[in-house]
């Protein structure tokens, strides 16, 4: 395929690291369960299309999300993906405890921003919920694990609307002082735009977070998780979080529609002639397989353009 044209832009990143969520971000919010053997199968596609950080699986009491509540049997069959990075999610030690009996190396946390999130999704303060991720990052690190921190709400919260920056830094310094590796700025709800992501990280660069350690997760509720995308990669930033065919959204917040689909944004990447190791013909064949087991198309506009001109 000779499209899209690859044409540069200047000081942009040479090379950008797709951290994959589909197989927990995406899946989690399925209305039906999924079969182990199918997660594994899809993890599979993904790193063979060329994905080298695909986000596995979360280790969260099976009450609150029973989509992933075979987290246990479906870690060991991803054993064989030499060089490609599984990390988990772990709300709190006992999901430690779990993901490390596993041999798991990299988790990651997930705070919120702000107080009504919070409470909607850890049933806690953001204080109270900074001091429970404490001692699981400590452990974590102590056992050589790398750690990511979530950070969600950070541009706006179906609750409380708009967020000030000096809010979303303040949480986002806490979560690097205890130790966390990466940050991940999260646009849950879809909301923010580019001089917005551009202003957030400013002020984080002025307090001491180096862009090298910042992550951006935009939802695309309206439109505009590309646009956020290329004014984060404008700044520096070179790891975007992205779900295989626009899975997923946000069980804690209805206004949330699905993730940046990574086929859309590999698109982009190419044409702006930057590198991400991914096979973009082979990934939107993934998504079209698990579009249907899912039983539905996929929202990825690219999905369906390229599945469309192959029929």
């Amino acid at each position: 395929m000779t499209l899209p044209m690859v044409v540069p832009a200047q000081d942009l990143p040479a090379r950008v690291r797709i951290h994959e969520v589909g197989a927990r971000d995406g899946l989690q919010n399925e209305k039906s369960v999924v079969a182990t053997e199918v997660k594994a199968e899809f993890v599979h596609r993904l790193a063979a299309a060329g994905l080298t950080t695909i986000e596995a699986t979360s280790f969260v009491h099976p009450k609150w999300v029973p989509q992933l509540a075979d987290a246990e049997a479906l870690f060991p069959m991803l054993g064989d993906l030499d060089g490609v990075a599984l990390p988990v999610l772990v709300p709190n030690e006992r999901g430690l405890d779990r993901a490390l009996a596993l041999g798991v190396d990299r988790i990651a946390v997930f705070a919120s921003a702000t107080e009504s999130f919070a409470k909607a999704n850890l049933n806690r303060t953001v204080d109270e919920s900074l001091a429970m991720f404490e001692p699981v990052v400590a452990r974590a690190k102590a056992d050589r694990a790398q750690v990511r921190g979530y950070l969600s709400m950070c541009f706006g919260d179906p609750w409380e609307g708009a967020v000030p920056v000096h809010q979303v830094v303040r949480v986002s310094k806490a979560l690097m002082d205890m130790g966390c590796d990466e940050l991940s700025l999260g646009d849950t709800i879809g909301v923010a735009t580019p001089a917005h992501v551009q202003a957030l990280l400013a002020e984080l660069n002025e307090e001491g977070v180096p862009t090298s350690a910042i992550g951006v997760h935009f939802h695309d509720t309206y439109g505009q998780a590309l646009s956020n995308t290329l004014a984060a990669l404008q700044h520096g930033v070179s790891t975007v979080d992205a779900s295989a065919g626009g899975l997923g959204g946000c069980p804690y917040a209805k206004s949330a529609t699905g993730n940046l689909a990574t086929e859309d944004l590999v698109w982009m990447l190419q044409g702006l002639g930057i590198d991400t190791g991914v096979d973009l013909g082979q990934l939107t064949a993934t998504s079209v397989w698990m579009a249907g087991q899912l039983g539905r198309p996929s929202p990825s506009r690219t999905v369906r353009a390229l599945s469309h001109q192959e029929s």
